[in-house]
């Protein structure tokens, strides 16, 4: 004979829009194969003797199966795992997805299929913490299980809920575990909140071998630290008794880092900032306000064609923009000779609006 296929019995899912509905399989779906009067064959699907009627579990998520079977072309298999190895679900100690599963597709990474927010799934967002954190020492030992192998606490949280305690961004001297900073909530001997000490993250040496993690990407420095000002306590400072004070990246020192005049491409500091901008702004504010960039990046005359080359072909085909409306859009701050007043088709408006 055929092996079954899911759908045979559980013959509502495909349709079923909500986990409210029944989607457990019946007498009728049954007896398309089974001789459901005879009561000798009872004991194929009721075990321990319990003749009754299936009973489904209520359930606290949101989850359209006709959504993910038809539109989505998900095999039942994709998400209940294990059941090809087993002879009866129960075996299993959980047939149903676990939440990694779900997360596989609802997460945050560039170009993800689905919302990650906690109420596309969870009917009601209350007690939502896993097993896991309701012991009473997790907020002491959590860091433990931070750092297993295969923790993800990226699935629910985000770096704020980090910075609720790990706060680095005012912290540019010394950094060190006898830093104090004030959480955002006061305290007093009723709430029990107290001030909050900086958790020593990096060892010693780290600030000798940093620069390998921020550049393979491997850590977000940006999470704790304010990196246009936190970097350059050491990249910059000249008056600092750190080993690196006034370090110039190696790039910077090459002949060709800057190349001037239209179609020249800019030179080598235009390739490396089209790799890896966020390496820049961790010395410059790439958004126009640091003198660095705009002392050739400006377009003050609104004669297009006179000024090195920013924004890639076709930036201008958003014409949504908010240069349209809002006088203090990042846009003006290198075409200063333009703003949402200016007349259409003269300067930074007539590369868009020809003259009426």
């Amino acid at each position: 004979a055929d092996l079954a296929e899911c759908a045979d019995c559980h013959i509502q899912v495909a349709q079923s829009a909500s986990l409210l509905d029944k989607l457990l399989p019946d007498h009728e779906s049954c007896k398309t194969c089974h001789d459901v009067e005879d009561e000798s064959t009872c004991t194929t699907c009721h075990y321990e003797d319990k003749f009754e009627a299936l009973i489904q579990t209520k359930s606290e998520l949101i989850f359209n199966h006709s959504f993910h079977i038809n539109d989505k072309g998900l095999e039942c298999k994709v998400c209940h795992e294990g059941l090809s190895t087993v002879d009866y679900s129960s075996e299993l100690s959980n047939p149903n997805p676990a939440m990694v599963k779900c997360y596989s597709c609802h997460n945050n990474e560039p170009g993800s299929p689905a919302a990650n927010e906690c109420e596309s799934c969870h009917i009601s967002t209350a007690n939502l913490n896993p097993q896991s954190h309701k012991s009473a020492m997790f907020i002491d030992k959590h860091k433990f299980a931070a750092r297993e192998l295969g923790a993800d606490c990226m699935m629910c949280h985000d770096n704020n809920s980090c910075e609720d305690c790990h706060v680095a961004s005012g912290i540019t001297a010394t950094n060190s575990s006898k830093d104090f900073y004030q959480p955002y909530t006061p305290g007093n001997f009723i709430d029990g909140i107290k001030q909050q000490r900086i958790t020593r993250i990096h060892d010693l040496n780290y600030r000798f071998t940093h620069g390998i993690d921020a550049k393979g990407k491997t850590t977000e420095c940006s999470g704790c630290h304010e990196v246009e000002t936190f970097c350059s306590t050491c990249h910059a400072s000249v008056d600092h008794d750190f080993a690196l004070s006034g370090v110039m990246p190696v790039s910077h020192l090459k002949n060709n880092f800057f190349t001037i005049g239209v179609g020249s491409g800019g030179g080598e500091h235009a390739i490396l900032a089209r790799r890896d901008i966020e390496s820049c702004v961790a010395c410059h504010d790439v958004q126009g306000a640091d003198p660095t960039c705009i002392t050739c990046h400006l377009d003050s005359d609104g004669i297009k064609g006179t000024n090195p080359k920013t924004h890639p072909t076709n930036f201008r085909s958003d014409e949504h923009g908010d240069w349209h409306n809002d006088q203090g859009s990042v846009c003006y701050n290198c075409h200063s000779s333009a703003g949402p007043q200016s007349i259409s088709g003269v300067g930074f408006c007539g590369y868009c609006h020809g003259a009426k």
